[in-house]
């Protein structure tokens, strides 16, 4: 039947940076299906990954592995086979809560098909080591025939079953032995990935403070500005008053220059007010003459008159 998939999700991949061991890279642009497969005929699970045509994560889940939630929608864990850590990050804390469920149900699954595992290994290996001592002791019994080379040759199988078990045995601790030198740098790794978070958090704060900063000095500035433009205001208030001052300015200068014109006239106006009055003088005095001498006049006809 091949593999199955028995839970999927969606999340945000991410993996540790193989350099720094400490800043996470993205390995999707967006938010990608996350799989759990189940293998009947291996009896073992995955969790697979594709963005596209490119396979992101391909883990597969050991006993010693443990998935560990760093905030309230992000979670990780170490894969000592891929010698990296993924990161997954999701949408919802409900949707990391299932995935973690989930990977602990697996982990336990996992555990179990490698303790049955160990238990078949040394049921054949007793079985192979009581066979290889009942041939010895037939060949010891039996001086010849088919039975006898027949179970020779069983013995001979089971001899080299056992040897190659014995070599597998030999090779699975070794392979656990590099699994926990990977284990403890994965686990030095994630610590360091910790620390990282505690320093990101302390330069959030940092930056946060900063910009309450800016922001208080985005105030001052608007209010420098408020403070700018009501002086604009009163500048143009002012442009205007003189531009009024300047107008009525001309038309007083228009005035005075008109009172100029006309104060070159008033001697000429003076003179001729100074004949016209001499005039009136001689005519006053003539007047004045002919009143007397009409007196004269009269004053000689009544003397004359009989």
């Amino acid at each position: 039947m091949g593999e199955q998939p028995i839970f999927t999700t969606r999340a945000h991949v991410f993996q540790i940076d193989p350099n720094t061991k400490k800043n996470w890279v993205p390995a999707s642009k967006q938010a990608v299906t996350v799989s759990y497969f189940y293998d009947v005929t291996r009896n073992s699970y995955r969790i697979i990954s594709v963005d596209g045509a490119k396979v992101i994560i391909n883990s597969t889940i050991t006993p010693n592995m443990t998935f560990t939630k760093t905030s309230q929608k992000f979670g990780q864990w170490a894969d000592s086979r891929a010698n990296t850590v993924f990161g997954l990050g999701f949408s919802s804390e409900q949707q990391l809560t299932k995935f973690a469920e989930k990977f602990q149900e697996v982990k336990e699954a996992a555990r179990l098909a490698r303790d049955k595992s160990q238990e078949k290994i040394e049921t054949s290996s007793n079985h192979s080591q009581a066979s290889s001592i009942n041939g010895t002791d037939d060949e010891k019994a039996s001086s010849a025939g088919p039975a006898n080379t027949h179970l020779k040759s069983e013995n001979n199988k089971l001899k080299i079953a056992l040897t190659q078990s014995a070599a597998n045995v030999k090779k699975w601790e070794i392979e656990l032995q590099t699994l926990r030198e990977s284990n403890a740098r994965l686990t030095t790794a994630l610590q360091d990935s910790a620390a990282s978070v505690e320093q990101w958090k302390r330069q959030f704060s940092l930056c946060h403070d900063e910009n309450e900063r800016l922001r208080n000095k985005i105030d001052e500035l608007e209010e420098q500005c408020s403070e700018i433009n009501r002086e604009k205001e009163k500048n143009t208030q002012l442009k205007r008053r003189i531009e009024e001052l300047e107008l009525e300015l001309r038309e007083k200068e228009t005035e005075l220059t008109d009172l100029r014109k006309q104060s070159e006239i008033i001697p000429q106006l003076m003179s001729e007010c100074e004949y016209v009055s001499e005039k009136l003088e001689t005519l006053l005095s003539l007047s004045l003459c002919f009143r007397r001498q009409r007196e004269t006049i009269r004053t000689w006809k009544t003397k004359c008159a009989p």
